[in-house]
Parts: C-alpha cells; structure tokens; sequence
C-alpha cells in the first residue's frame, strides 16, 4: 500500500481495535505508524463489517470488511490535481473530492463552481448561469468533440431543466442526481487535461525543439 501522507510504498500492519456494535453493524478502528522514517505519520481508518468471536472472548474484531474510510488523514481516491492546474481550480477540485464520501450534494456544488470559473477564464466566455455559459463554449466549436458532449452532459444528468438554481446559482447545495457528483468530477478532470495538462506539455515540447534549432543555428519556431 501507498501512505496517504507521504505517497511511499509500505507494508501494512495496522493494529485493530475493535469498538463495536452500532446500528446492525460491527465496528472497528485501525491504526499503524507509517514506517518511512522522513514521514513517521499515523494512519487511521474506520471500518465495519462481520463480527470476529473467540471463545471465552466474544466479538474481537472484524472477520470481513464491508466499508473502510481513512479518517487521517483525510483522501479521496479520486486521481490528483494534476500539477499544471493553477491552485485557485484544484483548491474546489480536492474540496469536491473529499466531500464526496460524505455529502454528494456539496461535492458537486463545488464541481460546478470549479467548472463555471475554469470556461470563464480559460474559455472566455461571457458570465452568465452556467447553463448559458456551457452553451457559449459549445457554440464557439473550440472544444473537442468528446469534451463537448461531456461538459453538456452535465446539464443533462444534472436536469438543469428541472433544476435550475444549479444552473444559475452554481455553488448552491441542493439535491443531486444519482452519479451527477462523480460524473462531474470525471469532467473536470478531462477539462483540465484540455486547458492546463496538454498545453503545457505541447509548450515543453516546443521550448524542447526551440533548443535544438538555436543550437543548430537555425532560428527558433515562434
């Protein structure tokens, strides 16, 4: 496994203490310290599942896993921000990430948001409600075809049509749809390889070849 603090590769030996019982379900905590020496953090998770007995003893511990959540430190297991995406976008990103687990409403409350300030100042388009704005960037024709129908797919599963102070009011927690929130994520996410992750690399690319035509002799591309 992968510490959640430091991201290095360890062995697992989490110690289990158990807590109990709590609405038909059997509880337990589990702890270890992670081994590498520059991170030495501890890492706790909260899980329940099918009661562990021994004779004479009772309940002990779990004997199979049906939930787990790492409690610290707290991560998502969505894929991170890429490096290339400016703080201000992946800030609402990892707050939309964490929250997922425990409100779907507020996750995908800041997923929208996070999408209306990234067409507004990568994509140009004029403020408006984010419908009006998805629409914008779709009549433009700048956007792949794939990205294209996912961005507009938001509107669709979330039913802005139904529910349009998601639409006008992006940062408004209401109910969503079943997989709106994760969906929007997923979009997100391919919305950042578009406007921070492939520019950059075509941008390192070309700085790459610029350096081989100088130390040719040869002018630069512009």
């Amino acid at each position: 496994m992968k510490c959640p603090h430091c991201n290095i590769e360890v062995n697992p030996s989490f110690r289990e203490i158990y807590i109990g019982a709590a609405n038909n379900e059997d509880w337990s905590i589990f702890s270890m310290t992670c081994p590498n020496i520059e991170c030495k953090r501890i890492i706790i998770e909260l899980a329940s599942g099918d009661p562990r007995s021994i004779p004479n003893l009772g309940v002990v511990g779990l004997d199979k896993i049906k939930y787990k959540i790492t409690v610290n430190p707290l991560v998502s297991s969505r894929p991170p921000t890429p490096n290339e995406v400016d703080e201000k976008f992946a800030a609402d990103y990892k707050e939309a990430c964490l929250t997922l687990k425990f409100s779907p409403k507020a996750s995908a409350a800041l997923s929208r948001r996070c999408l209306q300030n990234i067409l507004r100042e990568k994509a140009g388009v004029t403020p408006a409600d984010l419908s009006k704005e998805i629409q914008q960037i779709l009549d433009a024709g700048s956007l792949p075809s794939h990205l294209a129908e996912s961005i507009d797919a938001i509107r669709q599963v979330g039913n802005f049509a139904a529910h349009p102070i998601k639409s006008k009011s992006t940062g408004e927690i209401v109910e969503v749809e079943p997989g709106e929130a994760e969906w929007t994520l997923d979009v997100i996410e391919s919305v950042f390889d578009f406007y921070f992750v492939q520019p950059e690399k075509m941008k390192a690319k070309r700085d790459a070849l610029n350096k081989k035509l100088t130390a040719a002799g040869k002018p630069p591309m512009k």
